[in-house]
């Protein structure tokens, strides 16, 4: 069953090369992509379509970036489920060594998912982990200018292709955090939670207007709600929220997670679910606070975990695609192989072979939720409705083909076949 927000209509005004509306015509329709966001990472793809790490940067493995997988298997397996990709953009990573970013890499990258009709999203411009080693022992003063810098270029030089950012990330710790020295926590101690959103924003908007820029945290306590509030009577404009969501201790199950959105929702902003994680092994343990925390050799998937996992998939997707607030869900992770922490979360096993959770994803992403194929007729005067699930179509007759998109607000659109 598809939700009745995730549907709408478009009317259509077909016309032959000379403009002329074509009466009783049939044609075929066909949705070609859903407007809701099916994310991932796509840092495998990083590495299969951009090339190696520069020197410097080896170890985004640590972020499930180096999957040693067959490429055209896992790209088709990527591309059959997600039409939005999370790019990585930590600062440690893109820039080890000063001066020398690792632009090219990410460029392909993203010109290559783009290519594809994928939603390119970077992530993020501004965090306080996994940090350059020459910021530190700079005065605050210098590492803000840096990080000003950083933020404009980045986000001017990918304008077009990437429009979507994290623009900061875990702000909510950000001043206290302790697990390991950062340039950036002793600048947040001093500008503030809201002086740091501020500042990603606003060099981020300088550089592109048109960029979409989002905050995202894994702490959904009152406390980000708090800041959340604080940053919009401050005036600092952002165009979503953000909610972590790693359940390697288990599927928090529907009321909790909805009931973590409806408080979100209530600024009035689309939501993001972007960092969403299911385990198919055994679960971690309950009072393991930080995740980093758990580290073992092996973390298997099984049998019984992957039905789990499978179910809780399913049980995840529906509940947030049924929510109207909710616009995109971002799963962390394809496969197995080089996953965040060594956990089973992925929905492809490590040797490539699906597990049943993605047959359950597939399901739901491209049979259930896609509108069918359809066969229509215009009117006497070359009009007709369309009434599908939100995202971009084809019309097609005979050899002549053109795209539209339906919307939540029905509109007329002209559409020249010839």
């Amino acid at each position: 069953m598809i939700p009745a927000h995730r549907t709408g209509s478009a009317d259509l005004l077909l016309s032959d090369e000379r403009g002329a509306p074509v009466a009783d015509l049939e044609v075929t329709v066909e949705q070609r992509r859903h407007a809701f966001g099916f994310g991932n990472i796509g840092f495998d793809l990083l590495r299969m379509v951009g090339g190696p790490a520069p020197e410097g940067a080896e170890g985004v493995e640590a972020f499930g970036g180096v999957a040693d997988v067959d490429p055209e298997r896992f790209q088709a397996q990527w591309l059959r489920l997600f039409n939005t990709a999370t790019l990585p953009f930590y600062w440690g990573r893109y820039e080890p060594v000063r001066g020398r970013p690792d632009e090219s890499r990410l460029r392909r990258a993203a010109d290559w998912l783009t290519a594809r009709d994928v939603t390119v999203k970077g992530h993020p411009l501004v965090w306080h982990t996994v940090q350059p080693a020459w910021l530190l022992g700079l005065p605050d003063a210098e590492v803000e200018a840096l990080l000003r810098a950083r933020v404009r270029t980045l986000v001017g030089a990918f304008a077009g292709t990437i429009d979507l950012w994290d623009a900061i990330n875990e702000a909510v710790i950000m001043p206290v955090f302790t697990n390991g020295d950062n340039a950036i926590t002793p600048l947040a101690r001093k500008r503030g939670r809201v002086g740091m959103i501020r500042l990603a924003v606003e060099e981020a908007r300088a550089a592109n207007p048109a960029a979409r820029l989002v905050v995202n945290d894994f702490d959904l306590s009152e406390a980000y709600e708090r800041l959340i509030a604080e940053v919009l009577d401050e005036g600092v404009r952002v165009d979503a929220i953000g909610l972590q969501t790693h359940m390697h201790k288990g599927y928090r199950g529907e009321e909790a997670i909805l009931g973590v959105v409806d408080r979100f929702a209530r600024f009035g902003l689309p939501i993001q679910m972007t960092e969403s994680t299911i385990v198919s092994g055994h679960l971690m343990p309950s009072d393991i606070e930080d995740l980093n925390d758990y580290r073992i050799p092996s973390w298997p998937s099984t049998p019984e975990g992957e039905t789990r996992q499978a179910d809780e998939i399913e049980r995840h997707y529906r509940s947030l695609f049924g929510h109207p607030a909710v616009e995109s869900i971002n799963y962390w992770g394809l496969t197995d192989a080089g996953s965040w922490l060594g956990a089973p979360v992925g929905l492809v096993r490590a040797d490539g072979s699906e597990k049943p959770s993605y047959a359950v994803l597939d399901h739901l992403v491209n049979e259930e939720w896609r509108t069918r194929s359809q066969r229509l007729r215009t009117d006497a005067s070359g009009r007709l409705r369309v009434h599908g699930t939100l995202g971009t179509y084809s019309v097609a007759a005979g050899s002549a083909k053109a795209s539209f998109h339906i919307a939540r607000e029905p509109r007329t659109t002209g559409i020249a076949l010839g």
